[in-house]
């Protein structure tokens, strides 16, 4: 007798008006965060998020994924969520009265209030995302994200219900889906319990405003190239010196505008070391 694969939740799409758990063979903690998502392409999910450490912490009840399918929201027949924009123009736009629908169903049940659950529209005009806006949203109590298609979104949608629109970069994609894993896991690793070690969320990339140092690890040489030797000193001030040096060096040189950002909120001179 063999054991049953664990599955990560992969559903195949059916009408439904309510929210998919994608934990509903798992356990789920009291309180844990939860991701919604509105998409057209549920089967899309959990994805990576299943894998590593997230699915880890799916199978645990750590964080929650639930999915909507917009199209059981469509018009007519053939359940159109879409329509042509208004003005003419190329492609088609997500209608306001489909993406409502799904918005207030995907809201039962959460607070109001968007600093405790904030309903983001992944979109290439979008504030960019950041580290702060992981930090931000993985102290709510959980987010509902809209997958956009086509064009995009009718504009009432997002002022009627104080959408949030978040870009991952100067691009373009064919849906947000995975604009919307890539929003879940960097929030979802900086949930208490989800990496096991608390302190590496702390040392690494634009956690300090600065890229991470470089690392290192055995063998001691490999092709000729060794590791510098304060890391193998054991004098941990010397190290930590050494590791930030190192990411104000990397920071200046491959992102300017965070070197910018970083001196000026120190009072430093971003051209050399005085101080303002």
């Amino acid at each position: 007798m063999t054991d049953t694969p664990k599955s990560h939740g992969r559903l195949s799409i059916s009408a439904s008006l309510q929210p998919r758990d994608l934990m509903d063979t798992r356990p789920r903690l009291k309180g844990a965060w939860t991701a919604r998502i509105i998409t057209l392409f549920p089967e899309a999910f959990p994805g990576v998020l299943g894998l590593s450490l997230t699915g880890r912490a799916l199978d645990l009840g750590l964080w929650a994924l639930e999915t909507v399918d917009l199209r059981p929201f469509g018009e007519g027949r053939h359940r159109n969520v879409d329509d042509n924009p208004a003005g003419g123009g190329a492609g088609m736009v997500l209608r306001p009265d489909v993406m409502g629908a799904a918005l207030d169903q995907a809201a039962l049940g959460t607070p109001a209030d968007r600093s405790r659950w904030p309903v983001v529209y992944l979109s290439p005009r979008g504030a960019p995302f950041c580290q702060a806006m992981a930090q931000r949203f993985a102290q709510a109590e959980g987010i509902t994200l809209i997958c956009g298609r086509f064009e995009g979104l009718d504009e009432r949608v997002i002022e009627e219900y104080a959408v949030e629109e978040v870009s991952l970069g100067d691009f373009v994609l064919t849906g947000g889906e995975i604009a919307a894993q890539a929003l879940i896991d960097a929030t979802v690793r900086l949930i208490p319990r989800v990496l096991g070690n608390q302190a590496s969320t702390e040392e690494e990339s634009f956690s300090e405003g600065l890229l991470e140092h470089p690392q290192y690890t055995r063998p001691a040489v490999w092709k000729g190239r060794a590791i510098p030797d304060i890391l193998l000193s054991g004098h941990h001030a010397k190290i930590a010196a050494w590791r930030k040096a190192e990411a104000e060096r990397l920071t200046k040189e491959r992102r300017p505008d965070l070197w910018r950002a970083y001196c000026a909120s120190r009072g430093r001179d971003p051209d050399g070391d005085r101080e303002l």
